[in-house]
């Protein structure tokens, strides 16, 4: 089939944050219609955010979405990146922004705290093994597949398409920040996408900003920093995802056990296993089997496994504390060492580092540059001095810990 297929009439998605997502390409479209890509709409955006913003219910599926849009707005108003890419650079770089987060479990990064595997290792494995976005891909091209996820893994033979899809300002963030501002309903993550793509520039097969842009990214760079401190790293919003990682412990400890449950494990089971497991049996998880198990533990004999359930449907989370040395985690350890719950479950240590900016150097591709007029380019903590002062700044590392109280 042909690669670059254009659909008869252009499709769109209505979409808050970005008006319209346009959809173009037949292959595009094909991809969006496979099993994998549409189990993201059963995939929270945000995870355990939704027990402190109530109204943040959106899903991977629209994220990627808004990535792909990106991407798309990228390639049509960039002239230097249109020079700097070849037709299928183009139509690859748009097809690894849609994909990019595919390989996300229940409660996306949430189901990580549990199972050893990362959402990015199983991002490689959907579009490079056996599943239906696999063969869509190979249908149009036999090495688009490897193409695809070498622009995620960072090892495509372009090196501008890894920096649009995952660098400091990359079509990934700029979609999260702008959806979860706007879903969340914090001011925060809101910064002008348009004026960035406007100031974007290509120099040595780096993505650079002239430094008429610098006020917009250094609003993008504080509204990134406080959208982790003030939604992403919410103590509370933390606080749930440990308990659906402690109550998904418990079913695995149980399971290794030979418990026997009051309810059929099938979809879970892999999981527990030592071993990653196949593609087919990762993509049937999602949020809603996760629920369901929630509820049916509800009635099971396990007195942990059923009260960690019944806190969390009930929102009845652990309480959590801000500490600032050893000996007040003593302090709050002992309590539950006096207490009749068991450590295992109920005592957790989060530590969270935010940093503003992380400083690469211009060889890196990681970094955020600046272009001068002169030609000159700095990069962006050298060019900034709100960046600069803020960079290193230790006060932004912040530990809780996590435990039910009564």
């Amino acid at each position: 089939m042909n690669l670059f297929q254009k659909l008869e009439e252009t499709k769109v998605f209505r979409d808050p944050v970005h008006t319209y997502i346009n959809i173009e390409y037949q292959i595009i479209w094909e991809l969006i219609n496979t099993f994998e890509f549409q189990r993201l709409r059963r995939v929270s955006h945000l995870g355990g955010t939704k027990m402190v913003f109530a109204s943040s219910e959106h899903s991977r599926f629209m994220h990627c979405l808004g990535t792909y849009e990106i991407t798309r707005k990228i390639i049509n108003h960039v002239e230097d990146v249109r020079k700097n890419t070849s037709e299928e650079d183009r139509l690859v770089l748009m097809i690894a922004g849609l994909l990019h987060d595919i390989g996300h479990g229940p409660f996306s990064h949430c189901f990580e705290s549990f199972y050893q595997y990362s959402h990015e290792w199983y991002t490689e494995r959907i579009i490079l093994e056996d599943s239906d976005i696999h063969n869509v891909l190979v249908k149009y091209q036999e090495n688009l597949p490897s193409l695809v996820a070498g622009v995620i893994n960072g090892t495509h033979k372009n090196p501008l398409l890894k920096q649009l899809i995952s660098s400091q300002i990359d079509a990934d963030r700029m979609d999260y920040l702008l959806r979860d501002a706007h879903f969340s309903g914090t001011p925060y993550g809101y910064f002008d996408a348009d004026r960035l793509l406007r100031v974007m520039r290509v120099r040595e097969n780096k993505i650079v900003y002239k430094s008429t842009g610098i006020n917009c990214i250094e609003n993008y760079a504080l509204g990134r920093f406080h959208m982790y401190g003030q939604v992403y790293y919410h103590p509370v919003s933390l606080g749930y995802e440990v308990m659906i990682t402690m109550f998904l412990q418990r079913m695995k400890d149980l399971y290794e056990q030979n418990y026997k449950f009051n309810f059929v494990v099938e979809e879970i089971e892999p999981f527990f296993l030592d071993k990653p497991c196949l593609v087919e049996e990762y993509v049937k998880l999602d949020d809603s089997i996760v629920f369901y198990y929630l509820m049916r533990s509800l009635k099971e004999k396990d007195s942990i496994l059923k009260d960690l359930a019944k806190r969390i449907l009930n929102r009845n989370l652990f309480k959590e504390h801000i500490i600032n040395n050893e000996e007040e985690i003593e302090i709050h350890r002992n309590k539950i060492i006096n207490s009749n719950y068991d450590m295992k479950y109920y005592f957790y240590i989060d530590e969270t580092i935010r940093k503003i900016y992380k400083k690469y150097g211009y060889i890196n591709h990681g970094s955020i540059n600046i272009l001068y007029p002169n030609g000159e380019i700095k990069e962006l903590s050298e060019a900034s001095i709100i960046v600069n002062s803020l960079q290193n700044d230790e006060s932004f590392k912040t530990t809780v810990v996590y435990y039910p109280e009564g």
